[in-house]
């Protein structure tokens, strides 16, 4: 832990009588300029996989704080048993807002932070409350199924038909996700032996539960209305960079800005060559610094919607385009396909 960074954690009880876990990373020697709440990626885990974007974003002055949903790390429940998505928001929403009341925090500017899975929390978390965030960053977000292996209908009703007899079976085939997100050889090991994050197949339930929410998700993008900073690489087969092309067209903000990454898969924060996470996360901390103070809100003037040329945003990036990869995963719960080309924006 950095020396300039302060870690703490404890266990909330949610209404359900499950202990989960929580965890924050603060600025040592000054108020948090701002607060960000991180909302994880399926099968992960805050305290051991997002430690580093905890100790980064603290570094840079901000209030971090991240809780594991039920079922997922250190938190009570069936190991990544999805029974209802919304009761993950509803755990989100709770503790975040908890934090936020304290008195300290009032004035605070409040950001969402959302990776993968997390995004599309970080986003139901928005439309349950549209007014009360500042802003979020959404690295490859699950915002939308791909076309290209959305299941057949027949298949989901199917599924359906027994969800409630077999809910945990773990009879959803995939590959292994961890192999195709975490570009780093010495960093995908570390996090494989991560025995926090969740590695075995999705339970039938979660799998069914992760579609409906992408489905629903999807189709309130244009009410979508913070402001937000979306993050993909190029590369990434984990989440076509489609669904979030899909969330920049049609969400109603008029503060939105995506930057793809070429070269880069899924995992931007945690799997990349060191030079390519410090990159990324420079281009948050610098997107977060023009938003993150609350009193200038009201008056404030939101940037404009980022155009600019794939041509142009590429030059910001020291990356270097790569072939196309094969997805990874045959099913929708990870929803591979080749890459896609949307316009890149700087910020």
């Amino acid at each position: 832990m950095a020396d300039d960074v302060e870690y703490h954690e404890e266990f909330v009880t949610n209404p359900r009588g499950l202990r989960l876990f929580t965890c924050g990373w603060l600025p040592a020697s000054s108020s948090p300029k701002a607060l960000i709440f991180l909302c994880h990626g399926y099968g992960m885990e805050v305290s051991g996989f997002m430690k580093a974007c905890g100790v980064e974003l603290a570094t840079a002055g901000y209030g971090v704080f991240g809780i594991d949903y039920e079922g997922h790390g250190k938190s009570m429940g069936a190991r990544c048993y999805i029974q209802k998505f919304e009761h993950l928001v509803d755990d989100c929403d709770r503790f975040f807002k908890s934090i936020c009341e304290l008195g300290e925090y009032r004035d605070k500017s409040r950001f969402l932070y959302g990776e993968s899975m997390g995004g599309a929390v970080a986003l139901l978390l928005h439309r349950k409350d549209p007014t009360f965030w500042d802003g979020a960053v959404l690295v490859a977000p699950m915002c939308k199924i791909s076309e290209k292996v959305k299941p057949h209908p027949l298949v989901v009703t199917l599924l359906t038909q027994v969800e409630e007899i077999i809910p945990k079976w773990k009879i959803v085939p995939t590959k292994d996700v961890i192999d195709s997100a975490f570009k780093d050889p010495i960093k995908r090991e570390k996090i494989r032996k991560n025995k926090l994050i969740y590695q075995d197949k999705p339970r039938l339930k979660t799998a069914l539960e992760l579609l409906r929410t992408s489905i629903s998700v999807e189709q309130s993008l244009s009410q979508v209305s913070m402001p937000f900073f979306i993050l993909h690489g190029e590369a990434d087969t984990v989440t076509d960079p489609e669904v979030s092309r899909a969330l920049y067209e049609r969400a109603a903000s008029a503060d939105k800005t995506i930057k793809l990454y070429p070269g880069m898969w899924h995992g931007l924060t945690a799997g990349e060559p060191d030079h390519n996470v410090h990159l990324v996360f420079s281009d948050i901390v610098a997107w977060l610094d023009r938003r993150s103070h609350r009193q200038d809100r009201a008056s404030m003037t939101p940037p404009a919607a980022c155009t600019d040329s794939a041509a142009a945003a590429a030059a910001d990036s020291p990356v270097s385009p790569e072939p196309p990869r094969q997805g990874a995963a045959g099913g929708f719960l990870c929803g591979l396909t080749g890459r896609a080309n949307p316009q890149q924006c700087r910020m």
